[in-house]
This record gives structure tokens, sequence and C-alpha cells, in this order.
């Protein structure tokens, strides 16, 4: 690391890491901020982006159908920042047929789990060091990286810097593994403090601390941009989880990271809390507009069924195809409850008005919503 950048830093200083490296061990998290006009007013909007996209998603008759898409982009994009390689369809493919048709979308797919195991476990055990080791264990489960303790905190010294750089050339060294319990019992005690701190802010702070922790050997990124979501819904900023500002870092992947490393060399809050704020209201209009456009989508759907009178069935599997955009006989068999002839035969019913088309996959044969896919990607 350069020293240079960290001799004035007021959100921690240096430390022997192991001999000869140094690494940077952040100070407790500040549970006072003084904020700026222009603060204020970023803060402001992102709120109110976050209200909105909050109510939005109370109007729906299910959320449930909304959220599983959702929950799938913010994997397929939160895990592209790591470099991996799978697309959305590819995550559907898998999950309708079992087959990855890249090696990353077995990764994703575990993201998709972690998530939503996440999502449910929050009524039983907050964010805390404990959730976190179980949301790796479920990342790591049976992927690259595997071998790197999945829900174990690390062993040993890691280091942030592009391949076949060394560690005493790297950008960022996290903070030994032995500062571990000071540090997770500051960052657990921060998240569940009832200061006076805006939840927004908080949350930008948690994820901050979470990243220059780098608790884990592998899948810190992935674990820290989940956090976001599970943090808001823990404080009940969104009413239903379709926040997820993963889109928002992948395409700002170098400010990310420079934001990230800013905070640490100079202590200055202001332009990291301006970047993710900036970030979240972007997200949330965003997201607000898809709702829309998925749910009118829905609605022309079903006005279509009705103009070719179609039956029941064919009208229930409209229902599901939020949830699986990427269907094959079995799994609507298993859906409504028909025998594989009957599948078929509501799949061409779906066919005939343009909402389904087969992919080019193999066995089983599968179709697409892809008016869906398009929408979410």
């Amino acid at each position: 690391m350069n020293t240079d950048d960290f001799k004035d830093s007021t959100a921690g200083h240096l430390i022997e890491a192991e001999a000869g490296v140094l690494a940077f061990l952040p100070a407790p998290l500040p549970r006072i901020l003084q904020f700026d006009p222009e603060t204020v007013y970023v803060l402001d909007g992102a709120s109110r982006a976050v209200a909105e996209l909050s109510g939005a998603g109370e109007t729906l008759p299910n959320p449930y159908l909304l959220i599983e898409p959702f929950l799938r982009r913010e994997a397929v994009l939160s895990s592209r920042i790591e470099g991996t390689q799978a697309s959305l369809p590819d995550v559907y493919v898998f999950e309708a047929s079992g087959k990855a048709r890249t090696p990353d979308t077995r990764e994703v797919a575990n993201y998709v789990r972690a998530l939503g195991e996440g999502q449910q476990r929050l009524a039983t055990l907050p964010i805390s060091t404990g959730l976190i080791r179980e949301l790796h264990a479920t990342l790591m489960d049976g992927v690259r990286g595997d071998d790197k303790r999945p829900g174990e905190l690390r062993d040993r010294q890691v280091y942030i810097a592009a391949q076949g750089v060394s560690i005493a050339e790297a950008r960022f060294v996290p903070p030994p593994h032995r500062m571990f319990p000071g540090l997770l019992a500051d960052w657990e005690q921060f998240v569940h403090d009832d200061g006076p701190l805006p939840p927004l802010i908080r949350c930008a702070l948690m994820h901050y601390q979470f990243e220059t922790i780098h608790p884990f050997n592998d899948g810190n990124g992935r674990i820290g941009r989940l956090l976001i979501p599970l943090f808001l819904i823990e404080r009940d900023v969104l009413s239903t989880p379709l926040l997820y500002v993963s889109a928002y870092f992948e395409r700002e992947r170098s400010a990310y990271y420079d934001h990230l490393y800013a905070v640490s060399a100079s202590g200055n809050w202001r332009p990291w809390l301006h970047y993710f704020l900036r970030g979240v209201t972007e997200i949330a209009i965003d997201a607000a507009h898809r709702v829309k456009a998925l749910r009118d989508l829905h609605e022309e759907y079903r006005r279509r069924l009705q103009a070719a009178h179609a039956s029941a069935n064919a009208s229930r599997l409209v229902e599901e195809l939020l949830v699986w955009p990427v269907i094959s006989a079995p799994i609507v068999a298993n859906i409504l409850g028909v025998t594989p002839a009957g599948a078929r035969l509501v799949i061409e019913r779906l066919r005939a008005a343009g909402i389904l088309s087969p992919l080019d996959h193999g066995r089983p044969q599968l179709y697409a919503a892809q008016e869906i896919l398009d929408l979410l990607e």
C-alpha cells in the first residue's frame, strides 16, 4: 500500500500485518456525523425515491411475483462485479433445467439462494456475524472458492490487488484476522444502534466497514452488497425488497472501489455518501419504473389471453411467468397440477398468444417469456 495515502486518515491507521507488510485497521464507525446542505439535499432525494418504491411495492397484490425476478437480477449484477460472466437468462435456464450454460452460473444461483435465505432468516436472526457466516456458507457452496472456508471467518491475511500482484504491491490490505473480535463487535453494535444517523447513511457506513474488514477469504464483495437490502428490510425502510444497488455499482465499478478506498485514505465520508445515495436514488427510480413496466406487461398478457378465449390454466400460468420466465412442460405440469400433455397444451396456447417462445437448449425443451427477460435486463 502507499503509506503516504493513509498518514492523515481519521478513518483508521496502518498496523503491521506480517513481516514487512502493513494493513489498514479501521476505526470504530462514527455514531454522529455533521452534514452540509448538499449532503442533506442528496439524502432527501434518496429517501424520497426509496419511499416511493416502497409505496409501489405495497400496492402489489402479490409482491412475491416481483421480488423473485428483482432478486435474480441483483444476483447477476453483484456477481458480475467480481468477474462472473453469467447472464439473467443463464440463471433461469439453470433453474428450469439444472444445466449450467456457463461455469459461473452456479455462483450466481448460490447468490440467489443466499439472498433469499437472508430475507427469511431476518425473522429469527438479525444482521450479525452469525448471519453473514450462514450466508457465506450458502454463497460458496460447491463453487470456486469452496476451499476457502465457506461460512468461516478468514484465518490468514488477504489483500486487494490485480491478479498476479503481490501483497507488497497491493493497493489495499485489510486488517489482520486477529483484530476481528473488536472490529466485528463494533460493526454489529453499529448496525443495531438506535442513534441519530438516518438509515440510508447508516447503511452506507455499514457497507463500507464490512468491505474494509473483509472478514472472509473470498466472497466479501458479494456478501457486503447482499447486506444492503437486508439492512433496509431490517430497518423497515423497505416494505418489499425491491431495491438492489449492484446495478449502479457494476456500471460505476471503478468509482465504487475508488470511493471505498478514499474513505480509508482520508476519513472523509462525504464523497462516498454522495456516491452511495445517488446510486440509491437512481436505482430506486429505475426499480419503480420496472415494477410499473412489468405490471403493465402482465396486464397485456391477460388481455391477449382473454381475446384468445384461453383456458383458466393458461391464465394461471401467466401469473407465474414473473417467477418462472423460463419454463418447461414438467415445470408447468407441477405448477398447474396437470398432466405433461395438458402442460404442453397450455404452453402452446401461450406460444400462440406471443407470450412464450422456444429456446434452443436441448432437453427438456425450454420456453421463455422474452419480453419479461428484456424488461429485467
